[in-house]
């Protein structure tokens, strides 16, 4: 047992008693439900390619109305925050 010497992560080559591989890929392997219908769920990319792409899938025209619907939350949960912390709605209108 020396001083300066690391210590070494244990490794273990588990396979699963019933698991018939049958070309699926790993096990192990975690992914999502919803992966294999979003654009900007695969390739990481930069910071500005995750930004194109989520607007990309934000303009598709397939969920124009599941945008509308998160727009109109978000609205309202705006103007109840504004409310609760009784922000005066009177400077926009004269």
């Amino acid at each position: 047992m020396g001083i300066l010497k690391r210590r070494k992560n244990k490794k273990f080559s588990y396979s699963p008693r019933y698991y018939n591989d049958e070309g699926k890929g790993s096990p192990y392997q975690l992914e999502h439900k919803f992966d294999k219908f979003r654009k900007t769920a695969g390739d990481a990319g930069g910071l500005v390619y995750r930004f194109k792409s989520a607007w990309s899938e934000f303009r598709d025209e397939s969920d124009k109305q599941t945008n509308r619907r998160v727009l109109w939350i978000i609205l309202i949960l705006v103007f109840i925050f504004l409310f609760i912390i009784d922000f005066d709605l009177s400077i926009f209108f004269s």
